[in-house]
């Protein structure tokens, strides 16, 4: 089915510069390590988009109406219909001192200032030329599109919804519950304190009344559960010595010892010559009587 329009479609692209044969950006993971444009902070993979919405240059998106899912197109976009020919009144010239908490500033650069991207053109003494147009403003510029998907289901359209602002976090972790005209957004824990995530979810809010007429309310539910102690390991047994069999043997060969007594503490020495005793010991009866002595 040809797109239309308004469709939320999934598309891949690699684009180039026709004036050098450049390649600039791409969806493609390996297209990018091949041309050496990778970058470990980017994501790859279809770019998600609302048909005119304008996501993409105004004449790409135009050259996609009609076409089918799975059909490859080149597209060459003249500046004007790309991102605009370049404007002498945006180059700027810049105090260094600007730089003293950013990176030193060198030609090709990109920066950022007063809230808007630029490029570093050109570093003299005591200034920086920066360049507020596009990076490709007057460019020609080559696109290999094509269309990878058209979204139909509602809860899938809402995911990349919510993933085009908060892109930190895997969509499918975000749970969507819908009661009539009211629709709850269960944010997960990995997005609790993200940088700037109240005006993420402003965004959102904002972007699921424009797309889906029939939601009136959107709730954002954040659900901090305890954390369950760990399981205390239970304390480990000493186990018994291991005793070799040779060991063994020795033992059983040997008789034991007879446990040895506890000396007594030292006695007094006994005087050499013992007292006689007090109690008289009886004498042996002489032998006869008196009488016959």
């Amino acid at each position: 089915m040809a797109v239309k329009p308004g469709d939320f479609i999934l598309v891949n692209y690699t684009l180039k510069v026709k004036e050098s044969g450049e390649t600039v950006d791409t969806t493609f993971d390996s297209v990018a390590k091949e041309v050496h444009i990778h970058r470990e902070d980017s994501t790859y993979g279809p770019m998600f988009i609302i048909l005119g919405e304008g996501t993409l240059p105004k004449g790409l998106e135009e050259s996609l109406v009609g076409l089918d899912p799975g059909a490859t197109k080149t597209v060459e976009l003249s500046p004007e219909k790309g991102f605009g020919t370049r404007d002498p009144g945006k180059m700027r010239l810049v105090p260094l001192r600007r730089f003293k908490d950013k990176e030193y500033p060198t030609p090709g650069q990109r920066v950022e200032f007063d809230g808007r991207p630029a490029v570093v053109r050109a570093v003299g003494a005591g200034r920086v030329q920066v360049d507020y147009n596009h990076p490709l403003a007057g460019r020609t510029l080559v696109y290999d599109v094509s269309i990878d998907k058209v979204l139909d289901n509602e809860n899938e359209k809402i995911h990349n919804l919510i993933a085009r602002r908060i892109p930190e976090v895997p969509k499918e972790k975000f749970a969507l519950k819908k009661h009539q005209s009211d629709l709850t957004i269960e944010v997960p824990e990995e997005a609790f304190y993200l940088s700037g995530l109240q005006v993420a979810k402003k965004a959102v809010t904002s972007d699921l009344q424009k797309f889906f007429p029939d939601i009136d309310t959107v709730a954002f539910q954040e659900v901090f559960k305890r954390s369950e102690p760990k399981p205390e390991l239970p304390a480990a047994s000493a186990k018994p010595a291991e005793v070799s069999p040779e060991k063994e043997e020795k033992a059983e060969a040997e008789p034991e010892e007879a446990p040895k007594k506890p000396k007594s503490p030292a006695k007094k020495k006994e005087a050499s010559a013992r007292k006689p005793s007090k109690s008289t010991s009886r004498k042996r009866a002489k032998m006869g009587s008196e009488n016959q002595r």
